[in-house]
């Protein structure tokens, strides 16, 4: 990832963090609520097209069998922002793009 993707992305990270927080604080990890919440600081869906811009937001359910929560991904340029949400506990972090799935984590580790 370039550094002014990485700069971007950590800048977005820290927008994306303290709404993760109050929303684990408050036991809400739907994915739609989540979704809905990362959407109000002006993200497009990922359904919206395109990659440019404040970014491309992605967020998933965890699987059944999983910790309920979500993932979420944000393209920012070549860099990622890739969070999740569980009932156990919230991450935010910063990294590059995976060849095989874009910003999320492949299943099983890269």
């Amino acid at each position: 990832m370039s550094p002014t993707s990485e700069e971007a992305a950590r800048a977005e990270a820290a927008r994306i963090e303290p709404v993760l927080k109050r929303l684990w604080e408050a036991k809400d990890w739907d994915a739609e609520r989540v979704r809905a919440e990362l959407l109000g600081l002006g993200y497009r869906d990922e359904g919206a097209g395109g990659q440019d811009g404040r970014g491309t937001l992605s967020v998933r359910a965890h699987a059944p069998g999983d910790n309920p929560g979500a993932s979420v991904a944000l393209a920012v340029g070549d860099a990622c922002v890739t969070a999740f949400l569980q009932s156990t506990n919230y991450q935010v972090k910063v990294n590059g793009r995976f060849l095989e799935t874009g910003c999320f984590e492949p299943r099983g580790g890269h």
